[in-house]
């Protein structure tokens, strides 16, 4: 997976969340956004055909996906979210990310204490 720049987006201005990363071909590229003791925000770039591996994570994670459609298989069950749709996928789980077509995604994890 290729990481774009990871900084902190400026306060109080607006962004364009999908411009805030590119597109490569072959490739899954990610760029977070803000990050602190609560969490982090990652935006994903994903070329069709790519994914990543099955995994869990110690913390909540909530996707939504921002350009394009992807499907997420979370606890061995498959959901396809498109553009401007969310899903849940709580901690300890394991889940995999799979790009049909071009998609992009908005990764928020949720830390607790």
């Amino acid at each position: 997976m290729e990481q774009t720049e990871s900084r902190k987006l400026e306060a109080a201005k607006a962004f364009d969340v999908a411009a805030l990363v590119n597109y490569a071909e072959g490739s899954v590229v990610s760029r977070t956004i803000a990050q602190n003791d609560a969490g982090t925000v990652t935006v994903f770039a994903f070329d069709a055909g790519q994914g990543l591996s099955e995994h869990s994570a110690p913390y909540d994670a909530l996707v939504q996906v921002i350009d394009g459609q992807g499907t997420f298989v979370i606890g061995g069950s498959g959901v396809v979210l498109r553009q401007g749709q969310l899903v849940i996928m709580p901690a300890n789980v394991p889940h995999a990310v799979l790009a049909d077509q071009k998609f992009k995604m908005i990764l928020t994890m949720l830390r607790s204490k």
